[in-house]
């Protein structure tokens, strides 16, 4: 139902706040959020969630998540009729609360924040009726995923943020003279003068991020095919796999996912798609960002990748996001001034 172009847009739109957004900046009365993470609750009648507008909206939230290796949908739904939202539900992490009824003067939707509980996103819908409502939902549909896209990425920045792996950050910042915060558990596997790895190991899953840089050269750097041939050099060289002349590659047969934007001012570029093992039988999904220092005239890059046979994907990839998107560099304010003259 969606196309890549439109999925990519989306991740673009959920770095940026959006206008309408409302957040409580005095939340210390309010109660903390529950619920798992990528759950959502839609508040709507059951004939309403049966409905031609009832299957819109699942349909909608509930499309594939683009670059897993099998499919798992965006959010996790869970449906509550109206008359059984009770003040236990109201602290859920992300809500959706609709409003059908002839009486309704102002057919809207609103984006807000921290409602009933912290941090918390809450989107309330308010229509004539079912058509109504489901034509509001699909014409608002990209900025309303955005919207939890991002509370979802901004919720573990900020628990990064305040517990983090602070030996391998001092490493990282020592090293790159970057910023980011690593959650708790991740250990340095590798450490070079120009690359980084380092990765948290369980019995059932692997998550790694490795963080290389090179001379930035010209802007034909900030391509697909440049960045992907450099991931493939680098994971070649540094990241090896368990049996002799293994390493880790960019899978072939799966298609890339590309976009460019800029991070806190810096012009980026964003690839995801599937890893694999050459020479052996294991895999998972990536996520490659690379920044632009212009400072140093050099590219900074941050892969972060998963290993979980026969798990859910969707979460921990959503967690190394989250720690490559803290990425700050030490002299931004620096960065800024320099940016600003290349965009005006």
């Amino acid at each position: 139902m969606r196309t890549k172009t439109f999925f990519l847009l989306i991740f673009l739109s959920a770095l940026v706040s959006f206008t309408g957004c409302k957040r409580n900046t005095g939340n210390s009365s309010k109660r903390n959020i529950t619920g798992r993470a990528g759950e959502l609750i839609v508040v709507v009648s059951k004939d309403v969630w049966s409905s031609e507008a009832g299957t819109t909206i699942k349909e909608i939230l509930t499309q594939p998540q683009l670059g897993l290796p099998q499919s798992e949908p965006i959010f996790n739904l869970i449906n509550i009729p109206k008359e059984a939202f009770a003040d236990i539900l109201k602290t859920n992490r992300n809500l959706i609360i609709t409003e059908v009824n002839s009486s309704v003067t102002n057919s809207e939707v609103k984006l807000m924040s921290d409602v009933y509980a912290y941090p918390q996103a809450v989107v309330t819908i308010s229509a004539k009726n079912e058509q109504e409502l489901g034509q509001l939902f699909k014409q608002n549909s990209d900025k309303i995923i955005a919207f939890f896209l991002k509370a979802e990425r901004d919720r573990l920045m900020q628990n990064y943020a305040n517990y983090h792996e602070k030996v391998v950050s001092k490493k990282v910042k020592e090293r790159f003279g970057i910023n980011i915060n690593v959650a708790p558990g991740f250990i340095v596997a590798v450490d070079k003068p120009d690359f980084m790895w380092f990765r948290n190991e369980t019995n059932e899953i692997s998550q790694g991020i490795c963080i290389y840089s090179y001379p930035y050269e010209s802007d034909s750097t900030f391509t697909e095919d440049y960045l992907r041939v450099k991931r493939d050099l680098m994971m070649k060289k540094n990241v090896l796999g368990p049996m002799d002349g293994s390493f880790m590659t960019t899978e072939k047969d799966f298609p890339l996912l590309f976009n460019t934007s800029r991070l806190r001012g810096n012009f980026s570029a964003e690839i995801r798609g599937l890893w694999t093992i050459e020479n052996d039988f294991m895999g998972g999904p990536f996520i490659n960002l690379s920044i632009l220092d212009m400072l140093k005239k050099r590219v900074i890059t941050i892969d972060g990748f998963i290993y979980a046979p026969s798990k859910d994907k969707r979460n921990l990839l959503r967690q190394i996001e989250a720690m490559i998107y803290s990425i700050e560099f030490d002299d931004q304010k620096d960065m800024d001034k320099l940016n600003k003259q290349f965009q005006n």
